[in-house]
């Protein structure tokens, strides 16, 4: 696909594989939620480059982004242009292409569910193809984009709407997430994906685990599932805490949580 293989380029220089896997806690899927094994200081959340940022509202509700865009920014986006059903997206602390890697979910939607298609290229054999919900076997917090897929870009279905109405939804999301989870801070989002029948920040909470902590990553006392890095964190540290409490719970409980955090470099 010659439109995608000139796409491929604009959106990574030579040597991006290698920053990625050495430098930066991306992912090429274009995931925020990726930690890289480093033993300087973490950053826990990877930015993906400046590319591939672009809302296309012009084909009625059909709305194209950038794998690249922020979630928040393409919520308001499509609010402003009287756009409906993807307000959700503005609690999410990650991308367009993040949101496809993981099939991104609050407030009882998901990702797939506005999801028409996504432009998607290989980077190791340069093949290009372009999946529905179906084809990328999307679920609960997961796809089968795999780490050497690119996501040039994806489609969603909205449906016009009141604008105000939007914001007003947007309002109340944001509220929601100031007062239940640990704003401000360093943190990567939700930690576990839920089990069957509780959250996982609900379980962890119910088993005295709040305030657990590894190096200088803690246990957000607001949100259980929520770990917040102090200025001293490291990549380690936040792998020493997600396997302690992943413990602690199995030992307690007998539940097996599941990391939504993408882990780079480690050994197992």
């Amino acid at each position: 696909d010659a439109i995608l293989q000139g796409e491929i380029h604009r959106a990574i220089s030579p040597g991006t594989a290698t920053r990625w896997s050495t430098t930066t806690a991306i992912s090429p899927a274009s995931g925020r939620r990726s930690l890289l094994e480093r033993p300087e200081p973490a950053r826990m959340t990877g930015r993906p480059r400046p590319t591939g940022r672009s809302v296309d509202t012009r084909t009625g509700t059909a709305v194209t982004a950038g794998s690249a865009v922020p979630l928040p920014r393409l919520a308001r986006t499509c609010v402003d242009q009287g756009l409906r059903g993807l307000e959700f997206f503005v609690g999410i602390p990650g991308s367009v292409g993040g949101a496809v890697r993981q099939n991104a979910g609050c407030f009882g939607s998901e990702t797939k569910d506005r999801l028409v298609e996504a432009r998607i290229i290989n980077l190791r054999n340069g093949a290009a193809r372009t999946d529905g919900p179906d084809a990328l076997e999307l679920s609960y917090r997961h796809s089968n984009v795999e780490s050497d897929d690119l996501i040039i870009d994806v489609t969603f279905e909205t449906e016009r709407g009141n604008a105000e109405e939007g914001r007003r939804k947007i309002r109340e999301i944001i509220r929601w997430r100031r007062d239940n989870q640990p704003g401000g801070t360093l943190n990567a989002g939700s930690v576990f994906k839920n089990p069957p029948d509780i959250s996982a920040g609900e379980l962890i909470d119910s088993l005295g685990l709040k305030g657990q902590r590894v190096g200088d990553v803690t246990v957000s006392d607001k949100h259980a599932n929520f770990f917040v890095a102090g200025p001293e964190a490291t990549s380690e540290d936040v792998r020493g805490l997600v396997d302690k409490i992943k413990e602690r719970v199995l030992k307690l409980s007998g539940t097996i949580l599941e990391p939504e955090i993408q882990f780079v470099g480690f050994r197992k």
